[in-house]
C-alpha cells in the first residue's frame, strides 16, 4: 500500500495491527445474524476499505480465518484474543470490511448506513428513554412501561 494517510487498528491483545487508507470507502452498521454471532453483539459496525488500501501491519502470523462457503464470506480474527479483524465477501473481492471498533483514531467515514435490518435482534436497544439506576453510578435503565388498565364499566 502506498504510504499516505492511514488509520491503524489493533486487536484486544495488541498482537495484530491492521492498516487502512483514509478515508475509508464507506462505513455501516450490519444487523445480520452472521455479524451478530461473529461479534457477540446486537450488530457490528464496519468500515470498508479497498483491498489495495488494506494490510496487516503487524502480527499476521496470529491471524486465523473462517470461510463460510455457503454464505460466500471469510472472517479473520486474532487467534490469541479472538478479536474480529476482517470480513470479506466473495461477491465484493475488491473490498475488505474492518470492524470500526479496532480504530482509536478517525477513519474518514461515519457509519450512516444500516444493513440487514430485517435480521435485527428483537432485544437490541432502539433508543428508548433511559434513567439513572439509583445506587449504581453509571448504570442506566429502561423504566418499565406502565400497563394500561382496561376502562371501568360505569354500570358496576
Amino acid at each position: 500500500m502506498a504510504r499516505g494517510e492511514v488509520a491503524i487498528g489493533r486487536c484486544a491483545c495488541g498482537a495484530v495491527a491492521v492498516e487502512i487508507g483514509v478515508p475509508a470507502r464507506w462505513a455501516w452498521h450490519d444487523h445480520s445474524g452472521g455479524s451478530r454471532l461473529a461479534h457477540g453483539a446486537a450488530y457490528a459496525t464496519y468500515v470498508g476499505s479497498w483491498r489495495s488500501r488494506f494490510r496487516f501491519a503487524e502480527g499476521e502470523e496470529h491471524v486465523s480465518r473462517y470461510a463460510d462457503e455457503d454464505a460466500g464470506v471469510t472472517r479473520s480474527f486474532c487467534a490469541r484474543c479472538g478479536t474480529p479483524l476482517a470480513y470479506e465477501r466473495a461477491r465484493s473481492p475488491q473490498m475488505v470490511n474492518v470492524p470500526r471498533a479496532l480504530f482509536a483514531t478517525r477513519t474518514g467515514r461515519e457509519p450512516r448506513y444500516h444493513m440487514n435490518l430485517s435480521q435485527q435482534a428483537d432485544w437490541a436497544y432502539l433508543g428508548e428513554p433511559l434513567a439513572p439506576l439509583k445506587g449504581y453510578p453509571g448504570v442506566m435503565w429502561e423504566r418499565p412501561r406502565k400497563k394500561k388498565r382496561p376502562p371501568r364499566d360505569p354500570m358496576l
